[in-house]
């Protein structure tokens, strides 16, 4: 069983953007909630999909164009595994792949994978974007009731109340906490 809450208070502590931000905790909780719910309708693996909704944005420098983010994320999570988790050698690779290559535009890969890839575009709303269904990866994440359950949630940057009640992060007092 991971604990997720000490994985995203040991990520913040190096964390160089805002918490608030675009890519900051609402998104991974976000795109948490996203895979989670994927992941009851496709059975992909749990422990890699929470995982990979932690890490994937973990390493970014700004909120802008960051085209190795990706990757540091992924080295992020090798230099963690064994500390604040640990996952089987097979699906760590599949962890590691996720968060490398989630920005690539790809759609077909490991079910897992691509799981983790659908729960990162389905927040594509915060940008103001609508995910396209032709960029995800499973019919589960295109079905029309998944995409405006999703696109609901991120063009009002809906903040999941389990950042706070599991993950004890006030998100009234985003940049005081662990500083």
């Amino acid at each position: 069983m991971l604990n997720l809450k000490a994985i995203v208070h040991g990520i913040l502590k190096d964390y160089a953007l805002p918490w608030d931000g675009i890519h900051g905790v609402s998104h991974w909780a976000r795109v948490l909630e996203n895979g989670l719910r994927l992941t009851e309708l496709i059975g992909a693996k749990v422990e890699v999909v929470q995982l990979f909704a932690v890490f994937h944005d973990s390493c970014r420098v700004n909120e802008a164009i960051d085209p190795d983010h990706g990757k540091r994320g992924a080295d992020l999570a090798a230099k963690r595994r064994g500390s604040l988790f640990d996952l089987s050698d097979d699906d760590y690779q599949l962890l590691y792949d996720a968060c490398a290559g989630h920005t690539d535009g790809g759609t077909q890969a490991d079910i897992t994978i691509e799981t983790c890839w659908d729960a990162d575009r389905l927040d594509l709303g915060r940008v103001g974007m609508m995910p396209d269904p032709n960029r995800l990866c499973t019919p589960a994440a295109r079905s029309p009731e998944i995409v405006k359950w999703a696109h609901g949630r991120a063009v009002f940057l809906m903040v999941p109340q389990f950042i706070s009640s599991q993950w004890g992060i006030d998100a009234e007092r985003w940049g005081e906490q662990l500083r």
